[in-house]
């Protein structure tokens, strides 16, 4: 029996592993000089001028379109190597434990993708004494390659000692396996043997740690250490997969967690056989136990430890839902206990009146109001309009009674020559006894009159008019033409957000975790979301178009005004006004029609709520960037940030780290003190400015009107963003690495054209007289 005993102790050996330690340090101390490594790919297409690559660049699956998130996103799998060939641009020396983004990627394809990299590059030849924070949401990098650049070799080089190192705090030394921890971030807890199931890789076993911040995995199966490391507001919903009774085999027992960013992520307990443990405990030869506890290093095994493993699932899910899910927990916001300084303070870069004077306002025909002071004519709405000079407060009010949650007509954008606007608003709440308000028939009529050059103005209905009339059926509708003098209602066929969400959870299917090359491009069309994309990319041109070359103005809504009015204003404005395409204009950009006009930013992504299933959710603004990117694809050279920055934004769209994104409205954020309490995503942006620049930039086009091809041939699939946790799509040169060295030959190149022009003007001053006299 006792032999029959050590036999099956033998088999399963591997089932007393888990461990869970909820330690809860006081404080962390910082360790200096680590890098996020994230992958970066460098699709050059996406750099290309006017790039028309179709759909089917994006479907080079294996062939060589770029994947990889930028600035560490976090993906699947991050090894950390002293070799690392372009995958660590680090550019900013972010605090220690800042989320590096894992990439997933089989061993083999880690050599070909290791020119990924995170934009954090200034941690391997920092310059300043800034720190440079977490670029990226979720960190995920993975680099093993047989190059040698300079830079990325130091900077891996810093990773992988900093993972080994030992760092005290207070009183007591941090483990090895302990990670170091961004400033206010708590280590709440550690299960020890627990399988990472990469669908890249394979499996990884190794150590998960549980911040109130973020989720942490090490193996170190490997030389360099495994890693990865995933915000928790990424997450969407948590599921226990497989049950003490029903699980059988290996890695069938666990936990899965499904993110907003197009990824899943798996992880497998030891699962304790407590019967098998009875019997051991009773009939096992106590001479034989203690060969099999030395052997197995089990120092302490005994029923305390037994039920400690049986329960590490549930204490590690308790923790995860409880962090991720704050508001349902009515607990904070991490951002609230971010306390990272910047030398740039990003909550600075929008002011409204300012922003408004950039514009030319005020005019004799426009006026800057703050009757929204208080928020009481509109709650969703900023505090601070600019409205018709003809239109009294009283007007005002009386407008808001007949506008879908007293949105009004209020000025986005002026055209600097021709006075041609852009105004944003909700739907007229017409009905279906069609409803008539002589106050918004006058307002409307206030606006055209404000454009000297035109005597007809056009109202833009996103949706399709087959909605627009069923809206009058819940109080709402459209303009009719009847009512509305001079006025021409269009309607641009933009879908809801249910449609858009179902898209985009197509869209996902078809890109994670694996991809089918043979069907790539069927697969693509199915989803519909490069389809929904041409319609708000079209339907923006259309809105340009007609305040450009027909110098006429231009009233936008949908049916509330805050989803798929704020991507065609914005965009836009992106096409009109040059200042919009650089990285502080567009930071005012989604400060101006995003956050200040109130677009749902928390039921839309759903910060720290556990209702993964919520109606409300909706990928509007991931479609909104989408759409900057491809006009950016069509236009490198008008665009002063890469696509790094788009997808470092919508990273901490999901992160919660900063408190830009945080809440509904301007009214919401001000209640919670956002801007005093939390640090402002600009801040990490503009003090690491110089990661994000464009070396192909030309600020010559800054007064140039962008009017990009919309049709389906000119659009492709976002790779690096929505494939970007796939090796399949490999990695081609690191471009990041080009930009740096064109960014300083650019540089150079101007000093050299600034000293000619200096001696040009010197010899010129110099030889006037004797030409002069040769004249006389």
């Amino acid at each position: 029996m006792a032999a029959r005993g050590q036999r099956s102790a033998k088999r399963r050996s591997g089932c007393f592993l888990v461990m869970f330690s909820g330690v809860k340090p006081d404080k962390r101390s910082k360790v200096k000089g680590i890098t996020q490594l994230g992958s970066r790919s460098s699709s050059s297409s996406s750099h290309s001028s006017n790039s028309n690559t179709t759909r089917s660049n994006s479907s080079s699956g294996s062939g060589g379109s770029s994947s990889s998130s930028s600035n560490n996103k976090g993906g699947g799998c991050k090894s950390h190597s002293g070799s690392s060939s372009g995958s660590s641009s680090g550019s900013g020396s972010p605090p220690a434990g800042t989320p590096p983004h894992t990439q997933m990627a089989s061993h083999e394809s880690l050599n070909s993708e290791s020119k990924s990299s995170s934009l954090n590059s200034k941690l391997g030849h920092e310059s300043g004494g800034s720190p440079s924070p977490p670029k990226s949401a979720c960190s995920s990098t993975s680099t093993t390659s047989t190059d040698h650049h300079h830079t990325n070799h130091q900077v891996s080089h810093v990773l992988t000692a900093t993972s080994k190192m030992t760092v005290r705090d207070g009183s007591r030394t941090l483990r090895p396996d302990e990670p170091p921890l961004v400033p206010g971030e708590q280590l709440e807890g550690t299960a020890r043997e627990v399988t990472y199931l990469c669908p890249y890789v394979g499996p990884k076993k190794g150590t998960l740690s549980v911040t109130n911040y973020r989720l942490i995995f090490r193996s170190p199966e490997t030389d360099p250490p495994f890693e990865l490391e995933v915000p928790l507001g990424v997450v969407s919903r948590i599921e226990k997969v497989g049950g003490a009774n029903t699980s059988r085999g290996e890695n069938s027992y666990g936990i899965e967690i499904f993110c907003k960013d197009i990824r899943n992520l798996r992880f497998a307990h030891k699962q304790n056989d407590s019967q098998y443990s009875m019997h051991l405990k009773r009939d096992m030869h106590i001479s034989v136990f203690r060969r099999y506890r030395v052997r197995h290093n089990f120092a302490g095994y005994g029923a305390s430890q037994t039920s400690e493993e049986n329960h590490s699932r549930r204490m590690v899910t308790e923790k995860l839902l409880q962090y991720a899910f704050p508001a349902s927990h009515k607990l904070p916001f991490f951002a609230f206990g971010y306390n990272e300084q910047y030398q740039e303070r990003g909550w600075s870069v929008y002011e409204p009146i300012a922003e408004l004077k950039r514009q030319g306002l005020p005019t004799e025909s426009w006026r800057i109001t703050r009757i929204n002071e208080q928020y009481e004519l509109c709650e969703t709405y900023p505090a601070v309009w600019a409205v018709p000079a003809a239109a009294s407060d009283n007007d005002l009010r009386n407008v808001a009674a007949f506008r879908s949650r007293g949105r009004i007509p209020v000025l986005s954008w002026i055209h600097p020559e021709s006075q041609a606007t852009i105004t944003r608003c909700a739907q007229p709440l017409v009905g279906v006894s069609g409803k008539r308000s002589r106050d918004d028939e006058a307002y409307i009529q206030h606006i055209m009159d404000a454009n000297a050059q035109s005597h007809k103005i056009f109202i833009m209905d996103a949706r399709p008019s087959v909605n627009a009339v069923a809206n009058k059926a819940k109080g709402g509708g459209y303009e009719s033409e009847d009512a509305y003098q001079n006025a021409e209602v269009q309607f641009l066929d933009i879908h809801n957000i249910h449609v858009m969400r179902e898209s985009l959870r197509k869209l996902q299917e078809v890109c994670y975790p694996h991809i089918d090359n043979s069907h790539w491009l069927s697969n693509l069309e199915a989803t519909h979301w490069l389809d929904h994309i041409r319609c708000v990319l079209s339907g923006a041109l259309r809105i340009a178009d007609k305040v450009e070359s027909h110098k006429t103005s231009v009233v936008v809504h949908c049916s509330d005004g805050w989803d798929r009015t704020a991507q065609l204003t914005a965009l836009s404005m992106l096409m009109l006004d040059g200042y919009y395409r650089t990285i502080p204009g567009f930071a005012v950009l989604l400060e101006k029609e995003w956050l200040s006009f109130g677009h749902k930013f928390a039921q839309r992504v759903g910060h720290g709520d556990d209702r993964h299933q919520d109606a409300d959710r909706s990928p509007v603004f991931l479609q909104f960037v989408d759409c900057v990117w491809q006009i950016l694809k069509q236009f490198p050279h008008a665009f002063q940030f890469t696509e790094d920055m788009l997808i470092t934004i919508l990273d901490h769209l999901y992160s919660c780290l900063f408190g830009t994104f945080l809440y509904n409205s301007e009214r919401e954020r001000i209640e919670k003190e956002v801007k005093t309490k939390t640090v402002s995503l600009w801040s990490l942006i503009l003090s690491n400015k110089a990661d994000f620049e464009n070396p192909l930039y030309s600020a010559n086009t800054k007064h140039h009107v962008l009017f990009p091809r919309t049709s389906m041939r000119h659009l492709c699939l976002w790779d690096k963003y929505y494939c970007r946790w796939n090796p399949s799509m490999r990695q081609q040169e690191p471009v990041h690495i080009r930009y740096k060295e064109l960014l300083h030959v650019k540089e150079q190149l101007e000093k050299h054209v600034d000293e000619l022009r200096k001696e040009l003007a010197a010899r010129q001053t110099h030889d006037s007289p004797r030409v002069a006299s040769a004249i006389v």
